[in-house]
């Protein structure tokens, strides 16, 4: 066999290299671009406000009662009629009553009689008494006779006076009668609806223990929303403040209103008990009352409420979802592709790689600094407002670090008072990423994203 000369043999390996590192340099995988999500700077309405869950009922609700006792007779309304003061509403049996007060009407006429009886012995014994005077001045009769007329005209005289006290206490009795005969006229106190009839027509009532209710009457055309604030959240509550609610039936529809009153203290301090609930484990939660029109009659008493107490609110302002804030309290200083630990680096390895993944184009890129002017500087004094730092999508596909100015922050959207404009894209996750983690952290905007 011919031998191969060295000098061959090396060409042919610098001929292989050559070709298979043509190839691997053709053939290897093209480097894909960084995927983000990212969402649009928009311009709309931001509030912070308290969540309450809330009760209808009537602004005044009154339980019409008996003060008589008696069968009722007739019921003059039905549930849901509209009354006015004064109408009749239940009739309960007056054949006692009736009695009664013809008792006392006899028992006074009796009385009358035998006041005409005594103002006539009266007289008798009044004409008496002046004659033995007369006679005794002329010593026509004795000292003892005199005395005994005198005696029998006091006495006739304080019979007069027994019989006209008796005569008075039988009138007051025939008031009460009277009073008790229209008892049994049960009447509407005030105008409003039957929004409840407790006792039916021929049933009995007992007005000797404790007055029976007959019907409740309510008036609809304001009702009272009692909300319920949880003891972490009444101390941001106070009297003026802008409410809404929406009901269960009409969760679209928000009906506003001024919060009246916060009251001092829970429920349970109504109760005997007066035990501290917070010393037996259980929520601890104060009654905030408004009222609302309710001229179409929709709103019903026990409806529920879903109570939105507004704390803070900002209109027609730039906003971006809270997720994508990386919050810095102090000035940005310039680092190197973010890989530094502060506000909005990585905090994990694979937050690191995923973030060098998407910044490697734009290693070269620092992010300015954010120059406030004096009334940004008091916001943030004020706690009105806070520094961040989003990452914003650029032409080429990279996401540049960008310091921002918060304002309002409900965790769900943000404000952004200075560092954006309109348009531009703000990246919240990484595309590649599919642990969920950046989802979890939607609500936070107080701690680094995933990217």
């Amino acid at each position: 066999m011919p031998k191969i000369k060295p000098t061959k043999l090396i060409m042919v390996a610098v001929i292989a290299i050559a070709l298979i590192a043509a190839g691997w340099y053709f053939l290897k995988p093209k480097e894909q671009p960084p995927q983000y999500i990212t969402a649009e700077v928009t311009v709309g309405d931001i509030e912070s406000s308290v969540l309450a869950t809330g009760i209808l009922e009537a602004t005044k609700m009154v339980s019409v009662g008996a003060q008589v006792s008696g069968q009722v007779k007739k019921m003059y309304v039905q549930l849901g009629d509209q009354v006015k003061q004064g109408q009749l509403i239940a009739q309960i049996d007056s054949v006692r009553q009736e009695n009664e007060l013809k008792t006392a009407e006899a028992s006074i006429k009796n009385q009358m009689a035998q006041l005409a009886v005594r103002q006539a012995n009266l007289a008798k014994v009044e004409a008496e008494y002046k004659r033995q005077q007369a006679m005794y001045a002329q010593d026509a009769t004795s000292r003892s006779e005199l005395e005994s007329a005198l005696a029998n005209y006091k006495t006739a005289q304080a019979d007069i006076t027994a019989i006209n006290a008796q005569i008075e206490q039988s009138r007051l009795t025939l008031a009460t009668a009277k009073e008790d005969l229209g008892y049994t006229q049960i009447v509407a106190p005030m105008d409003g609806t039957i929004v409840a009839i407790v006792t039916e027509e021929g049933q009995t009532v007992n007005a000797n223990q404790s007055a029976p209710t007959i019907v409740k009457l309510a008036q609809l055309d304001t009702m009272t929303i009692k909300a319920e604030i949880s003891e972490a959240d009444v101390m941001k509550v106070h009297k003026g403040q802008t409410v809404y609610f929406t009901t269960l039936g009409n969760t679209d529809k928000k009906i506003y209103a001024k919060l009246r009153q916060v009251e001092p203290a829970p429920n349970s301090i109504n109760t005997d008990n007066n035990t501290s609930s917070s010393t037996s484990g259980s929520a601890v939660y104060y009654n905030a009352l408004f009222d609302v029109p309710n001229e179409d009659g929709k709103l019903r008493i026990d409806m529920t409420a879903q109570v939105y107490i507004i704390l803070d609110e900002a209109r027609n302002v730039l906003t971006i979802p809270a997720a994508a804030i990386q919050s810095s309290n102090r000035p940005q200083r310039p680092n190197r592709g973010e890989g530094s630990r502060g506000a909005g680096a990585p905090s994990g390895p694979n937050e690191a790689q995923n973030q060098a993944r998407g910044d490697e184009r734009a290693a070269g890129d620092r992010p300015a600094r954010l120059v406030l002017s004096d009334a940004e500087r008091a916001l943030i004094e004020q706690g009105k407002a806070q520094r961040g730092m989003v990452r914003v999508l650029q032409a080429d596909g990279t996401a540049k670090p960008t310091p921002v100015l918060i304002g309002l922050n409900n965790r769900v959207t943000a404000q952004v008072i200075k560092g954006l404009k309109r348009g531009d894209q703000v990246v919240i996750a990484d595309g590649s990423d599919t642990s969920n983690d950046a989802a979890k952290r939607g609500g936070n905007s107080r701690g680094p994203m995933r990217m």
